[in-house]
Protein backbone atom coordinates (compact mmCIF):
# COMPACT_ATOMS: atom_id res chain seq x y z
CA UNK A 1 0.00 0.00 0.00
CA UNK A 2 3.11 2.11 0.54
CA UNK A 3 5.07 1.42 -2.07
CA UNK A 4 1.40 1.67 -4.59
CA UNK A 5 1.36 5.58 -2.72
CA UNK A 6 4.86 6.56 -3.37
CA UNK A 7 4.35 5.13 -7.09
CA UNK A 8 1.25 7.61 -7.27
CA UNK A 9 3.14 10.57 -5.75
CA UNK A 10 6.51 9.73 -8.14
CA UNK A 11 3.70 9.89 -11.12
CA UNK A 12 2.36 13.06 -9.87
CA UNK A 13 5.27 15.08 -9.30
CA UNK A 14 6.56 14.37 -13.15
CA UNK A 15 3.13 15.26 -14.31
CA UNK A 16 3.73 18.74 -12.71
CA UNK A 17 7.06 19.19 -13.75
CA UNK A 18 6.46 18.51 -16.92
CA UNK A 19 3.07 20.73 -17.00
CA UNK A 20 5.39 23.74 -15.46
CA UNK A 21 8.22 23.62 -18.16
CA UNK A 22 5.16 23.65 -20.56
CA UNK A 23 3.45 26.96 -18.87
CA UNK A 24 7.38 28.40 -19.43
CA UNK A 25 7.64 27.39 -22.53
CA UNK A 26 4.76 28.90 -23.80
CA UNK A 27 5.23 31.89 -21.37
CA UNK A 28 8.43 32.93 -23.89
CA UNK A 29 6.61 34.59 -26.19
CA UNK A 30 4.59 36.52 -24.21
CA UNK A 31 7.47 37.84 -22.17
CA UNK A 32 9.84 38.37 -24.86
CA UNK A 33 6.74 40.81 -25.83
CA UNK A 34 6.66 42.46 -22.42
CA UNK A 35 10.43 43.12 -22.57
CA UNK A 36 10.32 44.10 -26.02
CA UNK A 37 7.81 46.98 -25.08
CA UNK A 38 10.01 48.06 -22.84
CA UNK A 39 12.97 48.13 -25.28
CA UNK A 40 14.34 51.43 -26.56
CA UNK A 41 15.59 49.41 -29.54
CA UNK A 42 14.02 49.32 -32.90
CA UNK A 43 14.21 45.68 -34.11
CA UNK A 44 12.66 42.70 -32.89
CA UNK A 45 14.44 40.56 -35.69
CA UNK A 46 18.21 41.02 -34.27
CA UNK A 47 19.98 37.81 -33.29
CA UNK A 48 20.10 39.16 -29.57
CA UNK A 49 17.61 37.50 -27.99
CA UNK A 50 17.50 38.83 -24.27
CA UNK A 51 14.03 38.62 -21.96
CA UNK A 52 15.26 41.12 -20.18
CA UNK A 53 15.67 44.80 -22.07
CA UNK A 54 18.81 45.65 -22.69
CA UNK A 55 18.14 49.47 -22.62
CA UNK A 56 14.78 49.95 -20.45
CA UNK A 57 12.00 52.88 -21.01
CA UNK A 58 8.91 53.68 -20.83
CA UNK A 59 8.84 56.02 -24.42
CA UNK A 60 6.91 53.37 -26.36
CA UNK A 61 3.50 53.40 -23.34
CA UNK A 62 4.46 56.76 -23.72
CA UNK A 63 4.22 56.72 -27.55
CA UNK A 64 1.03 54.49 -27.81
CA UNK A 65 -1.40 57.46 -25.92
CA UNK A 66 0.25 60.82 -27.42
CA UNK A 67 1.29 59.74 -31.15
CA UNK A 68 -1.61 57.73 -31.42
CA UNK A 69 -5.23 57.43 -31.09
CA UNK A 70 -5.33 54.80 -29.16
CA UNK A 71 -8.10 55.98 -26.44
CA UNK A 72 -10.24 56.53 -29.41
CA UNK A 73 -9.73 52.86 -30.59
CA UNK A 74 -10.09 51.90 -27.07
CA UNK A 75 -13.30 53.85 -26.94
CA UNK A 76 -14.90 52.14 -29.83
CA UNK A 77 -13.74 48.73 -28.61
CA UNK A 78 -16.06 49.12 -25.66
CA UNK A 79 -19.10 50.30 -27.36
CA UNK A 80 -18.79 47.53 -29.32
CA UNK A 81 -17.84 44.66 -26.99
CA UNK A 82 -20.53 46.10 -24.71
CA UNK A 83 -23.06 46.93 -26.67
CA UNK A 84 -22.66 43.18 -28.58
CA UNK A 85 -22.77 41.46 -24.94
CA UNK A 86 -25.96 42.94 -23.34
CA UNK A 87 -28.14 42.39 -26.99
CA UNK A 88 -26.89 39.62 -27.82
CA UNK A 89 -27.02 37.39 -23.52
CA UNK A 90 -30.48 39.60 -23.69
CA UNK A 91 -31.89 37.29 -26.54
CA UNK A 92 -29.37 34.23 -25.69
CA UNK A 93 -31.17 33.66 -22.16
CA UNK A 94 -34.28 33.88 -22.62
CA UNK A 95 -34.27 31.68 -25.77
CA UNK A 96 -31.95 29.40 -24.29
CA UNK A 97 -34.04 28.79 -21.24
CA UNK A 98 -37.33 28.40 -23.60
CA UNK A 99 -35.78 25.99 -25.59
CA UNK A 100 -34.25 23.88 -22.82
CA UNK A 101 -37.84 24.28 -20.70
CA UNK A 102 -40.52 23.99 -23.16
CA UNK A 103 -41.07 21.46 -26.08
CA UNK A 104 -42.25 22.98 -28.68
CA UNK A 105 -42.81 21.59 -32.57
CA UNK A 106 -39.40 22.76 -34.44
CA UNK A 107 -37.27 22.90 -31.59
CA UNK A 108 -34.76 20.19 -32.50
CA UNK A 109 -34.89 21.61 -36.28
CA UNK A 110 -34.33 25.51 -34.79
CA UNK A 111 -31.43 24.21 -32.53
CA UNK A 112 -29.71 22.37 -35.50
CA UNK A 113 -30.06 25.19 -37.86
CA UNK A 114 -28.46 27.52 -35.37
CA UNK A 115 -25.83 25.27 -35.36
CA UNK A 116 -25.73 24.71 -39.34
CA UNK A 117 -25.38 28.51 -40.13
CA UNK A 118 -22.75 29.04 -36.83
CA UNK A 119 -20.67 26.33 -38.66
CA UNK A 120 -20.39 28.58 -41.93
CA UNK A 121 -17.13 30.69 -41.95
CA UNK A 122 -17.95 34.36 -41.24
CA UNK A 123 -16.01 35.53 -44.25
CA UNK A 124 -18.63 33.91 -46.56
CA UNK A 125 -20.88 36.45 -45.89
CA UNK A 126 -18.42 39.73 -46.06
CA UNK A 127 -20.07 40.61 -49.75
CA UNK A 128 -23.57 40.28 -48.74
CA UNK A 129 -23.13 42.25 -45.25
CA UNK A 130 -21.11 45.17 -47.19
CA UNK A 131 -23.46 45.68 -50.34
CA UNK A 132 -26.38 45.29 -47.65
CA UNK A 133 -24.33 48.27 -45.23
CA UNK A 134 -23.62 50.63 -47.96
CA UNK A 135 -27.28 50.35 -49.11
CA UNK A 136 -28.43 51.17 -45.09
CA UNK A 137 -25.40 53.55 -44.49
CA UNK A 138 -24.23 51.79 -42.05
CA UNK A 139 -20.49 51.54 -42.94
CA UNK A 140 -18.51 52.81 -40.21
CA UNK A 141 -21.20 52.71 -38.22
CA UNK A 142 -20.99 50.90 -34.71
CA UNK A 143 -24.49 49.87 -34.58
CA UNK A 144 -24.29 48.02 -38.28
CA UNK A 145 -20.89 45.94 -36.43
CA UNK A 146 -23.21 45.63 -33.09
CA UNK A 147 -26.01 43.89 -35.08
CA UNK A 148 -23.73 42.06 -37.29
CA UNK A 149 -21.35 40.62 -33.85
CA UNK A 150 -24.54 39.93 -31.70
CA UNK A 151 -26.32 38.28 -34.71
CA UNK A 152 -23.39 35.57 -34.65
CA UNK A 153 -22.65 35.62 -30.86
CA UNK A 154 -26.68 35.02 -30.26
CA UNK A 155 -26.08 31.44 -31.67
CA UNK A 156 -22.97 30.53 -29.38
CA UNK A 157 -24.63 32.06 -26.90
CA UNK A 158 -27.99 30.36 -27.12
CA UNK A 159 -25.93 26.90 -27.44
CA UNK A 160 -23.95 27.63 -24.36
CA UNK A 161 -27.00 28.78 -21.69
CA UNK A 162 -29.43 25.96 -23.15
CA UNK A 163 -26.34 23.32 -22.02
CA UNK A 164 -26.23 24.99 -18.59
CA UNK A 165 -30.03 25.34 -17.85
CA UNK A 166 -30.91 21.69 -19.03
CA UNK A 167 -28.15 21.06 -15.97
CA UNK A 168 -30.66 22.48 -13.08
CA UNK A 169 -33.42 20.46 -11.89
CA UNK A 170 -36.78 21.01 -13.09
CA UNK A 171 -37.78 20.02 -9.71
CA UNK A 172 -36.66 23.14 -8.24
CA UNK A 173 -38.98 24.78 -10.35
CA UNK A 174 -42.05 23.13 -10.04
CA UNK A 175 -41.24 23.86 -6.03
CA UNK A 176 -41.82 27.34 -6.62
CA UNK A 177 -45.04 26.70 -8.96
CA UNK A 178 -46.52 24.99 -5.69
CA UNK A 179 -45.53 27.91 -3.47
CA UNK A 180 -47.29 30.37 -6.21
CA UNK A 181 -44.31 31.45 -8.36
CA UNK A 182 -45.38 32.71 -11.88
CA UNK A 183 -42.28 32.31 -14.58
CA UNK A 184 -41.04 35.85 -14.57
CA UNK A 185 -40.38 35.31 -10.52
CA UNK A 186 -39.38 31.95 -11.05
CA UNK A 187 -36.41 33.12 -13.99
CA UNK A 188 -36.02 36.40 -12.33
CA UNK A 189 -34.95 34.64 -8.78
CA UNK A 190 -34.35 31.29 -8.88
CA UNK A 191 -32.89 30.27 -12.87
CA UNK A 192 -31.13 33.49 -13.16
CA UNK A 193 -29.16 32.93 -9.93
CA UNK A 194 -28.35 29.08 -10.39
CA UNK A 195 -26.74 30.11 -14.25
CA UNK A 196 -24.68 33.03 -13.19
CA UNK A 197 -21.82 31.07 -13.61
CA UNK A 198 -22.90 30.39 -16.93
CA UNK A 199 -24.32 33.89 -18.09
CA UNK A 200 -20.91 35.54 -16.99
CA UNK A 201 -18.39 33.25 -18.54
CA UNK A 202 -21.22 33.29 -21.95
CA UNK A 203 -21.02 36.97 -21.34
CA UNK A 204 -17.27 37.80 -20.83
CA UNK A 205 -16.46 35.13 -23.72
CA UNK A 206 -18.77 37.23 -26.49
CA UNK A 207 -16.92 40.50 -24.91
CA UNK A 208 -13.81 38.65 -25.73
CA UNK A 209 -14.40 37.91 -29.30
CA UNK A 210 -15.74 41.19 -29.71
CA UNK A 211 -12.36 42.58 -28.54
CA UNK A 212 -10.42 40.37 -30.77
CA UNK A 213 -12.30 40.55 -33.93
CA UNK A 214 -10.18 41.71 -36.53
CA UNK A 215 -12.12 40.59 -39.94
CA UNK A 216 -15.29 42.34 -40.22
CA UNK A 217 -13.74 45.36 -37.86
CA UNK A 218 -11.34 46.39 -40.65
CA UNK A 219 -13.69 45.49 -43.64
CA UNK A 220 -16.54 47.77 -42.39
CA UNK A 221 -14.31 50.31 -40.35
CA UNK A 222 -13.01 52.54 -42.92
CA UNK A 223 -12.05 55.79 -41.15
CA UNK A 224 -9.24 55.62 -38.56
CA UNK A 225 -11.16 57.35 -35.99
CA UNK A 226 -13.49 54.15 -36.68
CA UNK A 227 -11.10 51.80 -35.65
CA UNK A 228 -10.92 49.16 -33.16
CA UNK A 229 -7.68 48.06 -31.52
CA UNK A 230 -7.64 45.37 -33.17
CA UNK A 231 -7.88 47.26 -36.46
CA UNK A 232 -5.65 50.02 -34.65
CA UNK A 233 -3.22 47.79 -33.77
CA UNK A 234 -3.16 46.88 -37.75
CA UNK A 235 -2.41 49.97 -38.38
CA UNK A 236 0.47 50.66 -36.50
CA UNK A 237 2.01 47.63 -38.90
CA UNK A 238 0.99 48.79 -42.08
CA UNK A 239 3.78 50.89 -43.14
CA UNK A 240 7.18 49.55 -44.22
CA UNK A 241 9.15 53.02 -43.24
CA UNK A 242 7.16 53.83 -40.33
CA UNK A 243 6.83 49.86 -38.41
CA UNK A 244 8.24 49.94 -35.02
CA UNK A 245 7.69 46.36 -33.37
CA UNK A 246 8.31 48.04 -29.62
CA UNK A 247 5.66 50.25 -30.16
CA UNK A 248 3.38 47.21 -31.49
CA UNK A 249 4.04 45.06 -28.76
CA UNK A 250 3.27 48.12 -25.97
CA UNK A 251 0.04 48.72 -27.87
CA UNK A 252 -0.43 44.95 -28.02
CA UNK A 253 0.10 44.88 -23.76
CA UNK A 254 -1.84 46.74 -23.43
CA UNK A 255 -4.61 45.62 -25.57
CA UNK A 256 -4.77 42.48 -23.60
CA UNK A 257 -4.28 44.19 -19.81
CA UNK A 258 -8.21 44.69 -19.67
CA UNK A 259 -9.43 41.14 -20.98
CA UNK A 260 -6.74 39.55 -18.64
CA UNK A 261 -8.49 41.88 -15.67
CA UNK A 262 -11.90 40.93 -16.25
CA UNK A 263 -10.54 36.92 -16.80
CA UNK A 264 -9.08 37.12 -13.18
CA UNK A 265 -12.43 38.50 -11.85
CA UNK A 266 -14.51 35.47 -13.13
CA UNK A 267 -12.24 32.27 -12.43
CA UNK A 268 -14.04 31.58 -9.31
CA UNK A 269 -16.76 31.12 -12.10
CA UNK A 270 -15.41 29.28 -14.91
CA UNK A 271 -15.78 25.70 -12.74
CA UNK A 272 -18.63 25.63 -10.61
CA UNK A 273 -21.48 24.06 -8.62
CA UNK A 274 -24.16 25.97 -7.71
CA UNK A 275 -27.06 23.27 -8.61
CA UNK A 276 -24.93 20.64 -6.85
CA UNK A 277 -27.16 19.45 -3.51
CA UNK A 278 -29.93 22.03 -4.88
CA UNK A 279 -32.20 18.67 -4.58
CA UNK A 280 -32.65 15.66 -2.44
CA UNK A 281 -32.24 12.53 -3.91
Amino acid sequence: MKQKKVKNTLKLTVLNVIFILICLICLVPILYALSLSFSGSSSALSSDFHLIPQDFTWKNYQAVFTEKPFLIWLKNSVILSIGTMVIAMGFAVTAAYAVSRYRFKGRHGLMMTLLMLNAFPQILSMFAIFRLFKTMNLLNSRTGLILVYAGSMCIFAIWNMKGYFDTIPEEIEEAAKIDGAGDARIMAKIVLPLARPAIIVTAVMVLIFVWNEYLFATTFMLKEESYTLAGGLYQLQASDYSRSWPLFTAAAVMVSVPILIIFFCIQKYMVSGLTAGGVKG
